[in-house]
């Protein structure tokens, strides 16, 4: 079995793990932290390149803020599909109040705003607040 690359939500350091030991709760080689959480991971202008462009999983980000009602409505949405989807998918959320590099670097306009990164590319993007319902059918096309 293939080993993937897997970037830890907690230091950004990039790990391979073999494909089929994904649900063991592999651990960082480095910090020594799980590295899925079942919950999203937070990133900045720094480490989100390390996941968009290191992950050989599937990363959707949640581009938010914190003053927005419908970010704030969404979040517990979002959070339950990264309970429930790690580590088919790595779930990422990106402050575009604090990460603005990133959010002009993908031209986003409105938020919340979902996007999916394969490999540094992004190969979906949805706008707007999602019902879990809506969420988990968006998403299923892309494991």
């Amino acid at each position: 079995m293939p080993a993937l690359h897997v970037v830890c939500p907690n230091c950004h350091a990039r790990n391979r793990v073999p494909a089929d030991r994904l649900k063991d709760k592999p651990r960082c080689g480095v910090c020594k932290q799980t590295v899925f959480t079942g919950h999203p991971a937070e990133l900045d202008d720094t480490s989100f390149a390390a996941h968009a462009e290191g992950s050989d999983i599937p990363v959707v980000v949640d581009f938010w803020a914190g003053w927005c009602g419908p970010c704030r409505a969404f979040a517990p949405t979002f959070s339950a599909a990264a309970a429930q989807l790690e580590p088919k998918l790595r779930f990422a959320k990106v402050n575009v109040d604090e990460a603005q590099q990133t959010a002009a670097r993908f031209n986003i306009r409105s938020i919340p705003t979902l996007a999916i990164f394969r490999d540094g590319k992004e190969i979906g993007r949805q706008a707007g607040a999602l019902s879990p319902q809506q969420l988990m059918a968006w998403l299923a096309q892309f494991y």
